[in-house]
């Protein structure tokens, strides 16, 4: 058996929401990343977009808040585990971690082009 006692299903929610308000409170690139959310979501309400291309967005959306949390996690495991020493394997670590969500945002951005554009251009035409 495990020496830890089991969570129970409610308690995984706790430290679910716990988790979700330490990222917001303590990384501002997660608050940066929402606030464009915010922004993104009220677009796409004003402009009467899809169902499916407002899922699309709430998915990407997802993927780049849930990014930005697993490389804080990732940072944070790492200086904890290394006592914040310099090691040219945990900086690798952490800018291989900061590349993923660069690379997600990226990708973001050129999904919400992708939906926003042709409905501008149609809204000026």
């Amino acid at each position: 058996m495990s020496k830890f006692k089991a969570q129970g299903f409610r308690n995984t929610f706790k430290n679910a929401r716990k988790g979700m308000r330490l990222a917001v409170r303590s990384e501002r690139n997660i608050r940066v990343h929402l606030i464009c959310a915010i922004f993104v979501l009220l677009l796409g309400m004003l402009l009467e977009l899809s169902v499916t291309k407002f899922c699309i967005l709430l998915l990407t959306i997802a993927m780049v808040v849930s990014m930005e949390m697993i490389n804080s996690a990732i940072e944070f495991s790492l200086d904890a585990v290394f006592h914040n020493r310099y090691s040219k394997l945990v900086g690798m670590a952490k800018d291989i971690s900061a590349g993923a969500v660069m690379f997600v945002t990226i990708v973001a951005i050129v999904i919400g082009c992708l939906i926003f554009v042709p409905v501008v251009i149609d809204l000026l035409i």
